[in-house]
C-alpha cells in the first residue's frame, strides 16, 4: 500500500488540508485529513510536503506532440507523447483524428484501438477512447480539414469507423446542418458516444435540432462556428445557454481572447465547461514544420498554422488551468474541474477525474500556483522532476 502525504487536496469538489490518500494497487481505497487517519504499518509513505494533490488531467481533443502525430503509424512516438503528457500532469486522453481519406483514417482507428486495448504501462498516461473530428463537418467552417476528404455523415459510414475502432469511439464531432446528421447524431448516442457538435455553420434552430437528435457537447467553442450575431444567435448562441450542452475551448490566449474565455467560462460555469488542448506534433518542440493528419502545419512564436489558418496548438493543459486562472480571475480549485472532473465526465470515464475512495491513482501534484510537481498514473509516479517529496517506508 501507498499513502500520500500533502499540505492540500482538491477532490476536486472538496478540499482536504493535511491530506492523506491510500493507494492499493491502481485504485484509491482513502482518502482523509492526517489529523482524523493515521498511515497503516507497512505502508510506503510520499510525502509531498507543501504540494497539493489534485484529480490527474483528461485531455479529450489531442491530435499530438513530442513531434508525433497520433494518426501516425509509430508506436515509440506515441510513448514519446504519453511521456511529454505526463509532464504536463495528464493521465488520461483521448487521441483525435484529423480529416483523411477513409481508408486512411481506419487504418488510424483500427491503431489507435490496439494502443488502447494494451494500455497496461503505469508509467505513462492511459489512451482511454477515441475521438473521431470529421469527415462529417461544415465545408464552411471546416478550419484546415482537407476538403477533399469531407463526407455527408451516414448510418454506414459512421459504423464503419466504428468498426475500424472496435467500438472505442467516445466523442465524435459533427456539423448537425449536413444532410443525415440528425440520423446520425442519433444513432452514435446509441451507441454511448459522446456526440459533439461542432466544426459547423448551423443556425439555432438547426444546433437545436442536433441536440434533440442526441448531441450533448460542443467541440472548441466559438472556432470553426458560426459567428454569434445578436439577431441570430446560431450554434454559439445555442452553446452558451442550452443546459443539456458542455462545451470545451482552447484556453492558449491565441484561440480565443482571454475575454472570450471569460465570458464562455461565465456562461458555462463550473459544470459543462471542458478545457482541451488541440495539441498538435509540435507541442513540446521547437518552432518548424510537423504533421496533423495528412498535411504539414507550420509553427511559429505558439501558433500553429496551415493554409493561414490556425491548425491546432502547441497548448499543454497545466497552461490551461493557469490561463483560466489568470483570464477568468478563477482559483485553482475551480479551474481544476474543466481539465479533470468534467472532461471525464463528459466522456463517460467512470472513476477518472476525481479522488474518491474506488476511484482510479491518477493524481497530480501541484505547486499552489498551478506548475506540475508530479504525475502518479493508476498508483505509479510517472513524472516526478520538480516534486520535493520525502519517501519513506
Amino acid at each position: 500500500m501507498i499513502a500520500l502525504t500533502a499540505s492540500r487536496l482538491y477532490t476536486p469538489l472538496d478540499c482536504v488540508e493535511q491530506a492523506l490518500v491510500l493507494i492499493d494497487g491502481d485504485t484509491i481505497v482513502e482518502v482523509a485529513s492526517r489529523a482524523l487517519c493515521e498511515v497503516p504499518t507497512g505502508a510506503k509513505t510520499i510525502d509531498f510536503c507543501e504540494a497539493i494533490l489534485a484529480p490527474g488531467f483528461v485531455d479529450i481533443h489531442i491530435h499530438g506532440g513530442a513531434g508525433h502525430d497520433v494518426m501516425n503509424d509509430d508506436s515509440s512516438g506515441l510513448a514519446a507523447m504519453e511521456r511529454l503528457l505526463a509532464t504536463h500532469g495528464v493521465t488520461s486522453y483521448f487521441p483525435t483524428t484529423v480529416t483523411a481519406p477513409v481508408d486512411k483514417t481506419c487504418s488510424a482507428l483500427e491503431r489507435l484501438a490496439g494502443a488502447i486495448e494494451r494500455a497496461g504501462d503505469k508509467s505513462r498516461p492511459q489512451p482511454s477512447g477515441i475521438h473521431l473530428e470529421g469527415p462529417f463537418i461544415s465545408h464552411l467552417r471546416r478550419g484546415v480539414h482537407p476538403t477533399a476528404d469531407l463526407l455527408r455523415p451516414t448510418i454506414e459510414m459512421f459504423d464503419r469507423f466504428w468498426q475500424a475502432a472496435r467500438g472505442h469511439i467516445r466523442v465524435m464531432t459533427i456539423a448537425p446542418e449536413l444532410e443525415g446528421a440528425t440520423e446520425v447524431i442519433a444513432e452514435a448516442a446509441r451507441r454511448g458516444v459522446c456526440v459533439s457538435l461542432g466544426h459547423s455553420n448551423a443556425d439555432l434552430d438547426t444546433a437545436r435540432a442536433g441536440i434533440a437528435a442526441g448531441a450533448r457537447h460542443c467541440t472548441h467553442g466559438f472556432n470553426a462556428m458560426r459567428p454569434m450575431d445578436h439577431r441570430e444567435p446560431g450554434i454559439v448562441g445555442a452553446m452558451l445557454t442550452d443546459p443539456r450542452l458542455s462545451a470545451d475551448i482552447i484556453a492558449d490566449g491565441i484561440h480565443l481572447d482571454p475575454v472570450v474565455v471569460k465570458l464562455f467560462l461565465t456562461a458555462k460555469g463550473p459544470d459543462s465547461s471542458v478545457l482541451i488542448t488541440d495539441a498538435t506534433a509540435a507541442t513540446g518542440m521547437p518552432d518548424g514544420r510537423y504533421r496533423l493528419g495528412t498535411f504539414e502545419v507550420e509553427v511559429k512564436d505558439g501558433r500553429c498554422m496551415a493554409d493561414g489558418k490556425l491548425a491546432g496548438s502547441v497548448l499543454t493543459m497545466d497552461r490551461a488551468v493557469r490561463n483560466v486562472m489568470q483570464f477568468a480571475d478563477w482559483d485553482l480549485q475551480q479551474a481544476l474541474r474543466p481539465a479533470s472532473l468534467n472532461p471525464a465526465r463528459v466522456a463517460g470515464l467512470v472513476g477518472r477525474g476525481k479522488i474518491e475512495p474506488g476511484a482510479r491513482a491518477d493524481i497530480v501534484v501541484l505547486s499552489s500556483s498551478g506548475e506540475v510537481e508530479a504525475t502518479i498514473v493508476g498508483g505509479v509516479v510517472a513524472e516526478a522532476a520538480g516534486a520535493k517529496a520525502r519517501i519513506s517506508g
